[in-house]
């Protein structure tokens, strides 16, 4: 059971630094876009959401070198496409891996928090950037803006509880 667990607990944070890198990268090759700019800090938290599992049970951190890893996508609507099918990948594994977890309460609700930020704030952000082409760029804006039409749409992220 421990050795699903670790298994469980790598692969979810492999995945999230892999997101977290993908990300950043795409903010350094176009600049500070949404909805890039906000789910970057969101993979930030869960990351952080899920280390402390680590510790918990004596499983050891796997290292992120992510960023030697990753391709960035050539435009920013090709990098909304790849937000898309990464969010519905993301959502899929955190399902398969709630069964390998089972008897981990502390564990599942965690995966089941990182699954619903996927499924009903990140994804419908890349989907509508997707859709439109376009993201919205923050630069110039100052700090905490949150408006604007972008891959997120005219509602500001704070009204969308994202996490």
């Amino acid at each position: 059971m421990l050795e699903n667990l670790k298994i469980a607990l790598t692969e979810a944070i492999e995945d999230e630094y892999k997101a977290r890198a993908t990300y950043r990268l795409i903010l350094n090759k176009f600049g500070a876009i949404r909805p890039f700019v906000n789910i970057v800090e969101s993979e930030e938290r869960h990351i952080r959401a899920l280390m402390p599992l680590f510790s918990k049970y004596g499983i050891a951190l796997p290292e992120d070198n992510w960023v030697q890893r990753v391709e960035v996508p050539a435009s920013v609507q090709e990098a909304c496409q790849a937000g898309v099918q990464a969010e519905i990948e993301n959502a899929q594994m955190y399902q398969r891996l709630l069964d390998l977890t089972e008897g981990y309460p502390d564990v599942q609700r965690v995966f089941l928090n990182l699954q619903s930020a996927s499924q009903n704030n990140h994804l419908p952000a890349f989907q509508r950037g997707a859709e439109r082409g376009t993201a919205q760029s923050d630069r110039g804006r100052g700090e905490g803006h949150r408006q604007g039409r972008g891959c997120r749409g005219r509602r500001g992220y704070a009204r969308m509880g994202l996490s």
